[in-house]
């Protein structure tokens, strides 16, 4: 009993002074924290903006359309008179709500079924990650086209679609991490002393992996949203009269060969904002989490 005391380690999970010095290393990273006041921004427009800037957009108003930017239009209208500000608030909020659900569900997903394999090892660790490479040689967008050809495209539907396809790479990472996990001492204390697979998951593996969990929780996000802009280009999108960034493009790709440039380039722009906030929020938090282990 005295050996089985002497082996058994503090805390399985780190320490919160870890995650303050986390904190305090991201806050000194300029362009994180650029990028997260922007990502606050787009947020409050999309989600803010339609409460004080009012425009109809479900009924059509040929003559309003295809307005240049201007006044009483600050960003012009579209080939149904809608106003492309307006549009560019609510195709934001689909974009956002559909790129974070499907993000946070890609990635509780890829994080369970990464820490069970890599801590049961032997045949189960064959056969699960024998599923995701299977999953991975199968082109993410060529399953998403499939899907939603077949189901009828909305919010929840492409939330759940998407998060489906986009859990395989967190697996790998995660799985990565338990199977070194599994050998620390105090893992090797807990099941020398009765404890089971469920604890050593929860209580071990899995809180010690938040720093990889976290991090690239914010690129799968960008990567989401990457997605929904990709299959509402191809018309399989949020449905009318709801839109997102993506359907604003394919909407206006036509008219803006023609010059119409304002029903394209705001919502173009809008995706590489956010996308690259999300990216350059994802390396703070790498970095910030390489000084918390270089710390332990």
């Amino acid at each position: 009993m005295t050996a089985l005391s002497t082996a058994a380690p503090v805390s399985a999970a780190p320490p919160r002074g870890l995650y303050r010095r986390v904190a305090g290393q991201f806050v000194r990273s300029p362009a994180a924290m650029i990028s997260l006041g922007v990502l606050v921004a787009v947020v409050v427009f999309c989600f803010a903006g339609p409460l004080f800037y009012h425009t109809d957009q479900i009924h059509v108003n040929l003559a309003a359309k295809d307005l240049a930017p201007g006044t009483g239009h600050p960003l012009g209208t579209d080939d149904v008179g809608h106003d492309i500000l307006g549009r560019l608030m609510y195709g934001g909020q689909a974009s956002l709500e559909i790129g974070v659900a499907a993000g946070i569900i890609a990635t509780v997903i890829g994080m369970l079924w990464g820490a069970v394999a890599g801590y049961a090892g032997g045949w189960l660790d064959i056969v699960m990650m024998r599923v995701v490479d299977a999953g991975i040689a199968v082109p993410a967008l060529f399953l998403l086209m499939v899907a939603a050809s077949i189901l009828t495209p909305s919010v929840p539907v492409l939330i759940v679609i998407i998060g489906v396809v986009s859990w395989l790479v967190p697996a790998r990472l995660v799985r990565a991490e338990a199977v070194s996990l599994r050998s620390r001492e105090y893992v090797q204390a807990m099941i020398a002393m009765g404890g089971g697979w469920r604890r050593a998951v929860f209580r071990h593996i899995i809180p010690n992996v938040v720093g990889t969990v976290v991090v690239n929780a914010t690129f799968q996000v960008a990567d989401a949203i990457m997605l929904v802009a990709y299959l509402s280009f191809l018309g399989l999108g949020v449905p009318l009269p709801r839109t997102d960034w993506g359907g604003i493009l394919a909407g206006g790709l036509n008219y803006a060969l023609d010059g119409y440039w304002w029903m394209i380039v705001p919502a173009g722009v809008a995706i590489v904002i956010v996308v690259c906030a999300f990216n350059f929020i994802g390396d703070g938090l790498r970095d910030a989490f390489e000084v918390r282990l270089r710390g332990r």
